[in-house]
């Protein structure tokens, strides 16, 4: 993180031919509000290495290579250890930490699991709570007496008609097979994003940072965009589709019903698999709608940073128990006639295929860093996202991909071969390969369904594409999963208008 800062103020230096104090000075007057970066004096012949090293932000171990981006570091600077540290960071550091450790809305004062803040897994993540003083109303129950008096499932369908004194609800949402749409990922599923502009000199400014404090408190997460539970337009390079978006055009009354439970780096093989569900998901089996779960995390079951990245791999053995353990545990809590989605690994060889030997934004100015050179950096440091698919070894590269479908094929036995009492289950194969066909029919490089900046993740494009195409399927082979249309959903949409977005 430290290079990767320091490594924009010195190209901000020299797009701009100013000293490398004022191009800090430049970078904090995008930073919005009391968000702040280290101003020590830089010298403009330390580059982002020494400088970093210097802070003892970057170390090295005994025994350990020194992981350098830039040329390796010659001079030796004292500073700060710990960004936490900062009296102006000290809150919001441990507000984060709450956060990712209970993967619960920071701001819940009915504790119903359910939030009126949008980030610190807040509304980005759920359904919008309509009454954060009641804990018998949030997204995604069935309605209390059919909502004559009060809106008790925050899908804004309230009140009498008064015309036949029938409620609303009833009358618009009774036998509509209301459903909603939960996602059980990673840091896929959680949309990690960060945008390119902030380190894209050339492009930077004070609008461009306009949306660190919310990036920051979402984990750098956008789930608001993703492919299962995005509902506002993108603003982070494409458009938003979604699994929760078709749902609600089918039936207006699954407004809000959504979750998303995903986790930047999770791997089942290290977790109690059901109690990280049993905290987080938010569904009572005797009050609540069914719901649509997708069960989704397609890569991080055979990606780490391990120098033995092959032995921290989940077995199929560890695959198949941790998956039934997490759906028994799915069995006792979601209500009857839900469905799960079991969605396959991804083949990560096409990340260094596409990207290897292009520029990433930190190289772009003076074209000396690529993606294989950010690769080797994070692998030299051991936070490699995923060491078996980002190097140069293709025997490596082959041999993850390889796990990755005997764990795939793991799943579509579960899904083959498993019964539930109160859901059914589907298997489908992440559809990387279809997205990649679609995008190129429609004139674009299969490097741009890839994040720029991390090299690793799904692209906001590849979200919108990949929804259409499960969609389609579903649609093909599970019609009964989707429900049916509602007939009334223009008469809802005709009366009510959304109470104030989601």
């Amino acid at each position: 993180g430290c290079v990767l800062v320091v490594s924009v103020i010195e190209q901000l230096a020299q797009w701009h031919n100013s000293t490398v104090k004022a191009a800090v000075e430049r970078l904090c007057s995008y930073i919005p509000g009391k968000y702040q970066i280290i101003r020590h004096i830089i010298d403009k012949e330390m580059n982002a290495d020494v400088v970093c090293h210097s802070l003892k932000l970057c170390k090295q171990d005994p025994g350990q290579p020194l992981c350098h981006l830039y040329p390796p570091p010659k001079k030796s600077f004292i500073g700060f250890s710990n960004v936490c540290a900062f009296p102006l960071l000290a809150n919001l550091c441990e507000k984060i930490k709450y956060i990712i450790r209970n993967k619960l809305p920071f701001e819940d004062f009915d504790g119903d699991k359910f939030s009126t803040f949008p980030t610190l897994r807040g509304y980005h993540w759920r359904g919008r709570d309509c009454n954060d003083k009641n804990t018998t109303v949030y997204p995604g129950r069935r309605p209390d007496d059919w909502d004559a008096k009060s809106d008790s499932n925050c899908n804004g369908i309230w009140g009498v008609d008064p015309k036949d004194g029938i409620p609303y609800e009833e009358k618009f949402c009774k036998g509509a097979g209301s459903q909603g749409v939960v996602l059980l990922g990673d840091s896929a599923g959680a949309h990690f994003h960060i945008p390119p502009e902030w380190m894209t000199v050339t492009q930077m400014s004070t609008k461009s940072f306009a949306n660190l404090p919310m990036a920051f408190t979402d984990e750098f997460d956008w789930p608001q965009f993703s492919e299962i539970t995005g509902f506002l337009n993108s603003t982070i390079g494409g458009w938003t589709d979604s699994l929760y978006l078709r749902l609600r055009r089918r039936n207006r009354c699954n407004h809000r019903d959504l979750q998303n439970i995903s986790q930047n780096g999770i791997m089942y093989l290290h977790i109690n698999t059901a109690a990280y569900l049993s905290f987080s998901l938010a569904r009572n089996q005797l009050l609540d709608n069914p719901a649509i779960v997708i069960y989704a995390t397609i890569g991080n079951d055979v990606c780490n940073g391990n120098r033995d990245t092959l032995a921290h791999m989940t077995t199929p053995k560890e695959m198949f128990s941790n998956v039934v353990q997490a759906l028994r545990y799915l069995d006792s809590r979601l209500p009857n006639g839900s469905h799960v989605i079991l969605t396959g690994l991804v083949d990560g060889r096409f990340l260094w295929d596409n990207l290897h030997d292009r520029y990433h934004p930190l190289g772009q100015l003076n074209r000396d860093v690529t993606y294989s050179q950010v690769y080797s950096f994070l692998d030299c440091l051991q936070v490699s996202p995923c060491r078996g698919w980002l190097t140069p070894n293709e025997t490596l590269r082959n041999l993850t991909s390889e796990r990755a479908l005997q764990l795939s094929n793991v799943l579509q036995e579960i899904a083959r071969s498993e019964k539930f009492a109160n859901f059914d289950i589907f298997y489908m194969d992440f559809p990387l390969r279809q997205t990649a066909e679609e995008w190129h029919k429609m004139g674009g490089e299969p490097w741009q369904l890839i994040e720029p900046v991390d090299g690793f993740h799904p692209s906001q494009i590849a979200a919108a594409l990949g929804t259409g195409i499960t969609w389609q399927k579903a649609l093909r082979e599970w019609p009964q999963i989707l429900g049916k249309e509602n007939p009334f959903n223009d008469q809802i949409e005709a009366i009510f208008k959304d109470q104030g977005g989601h």
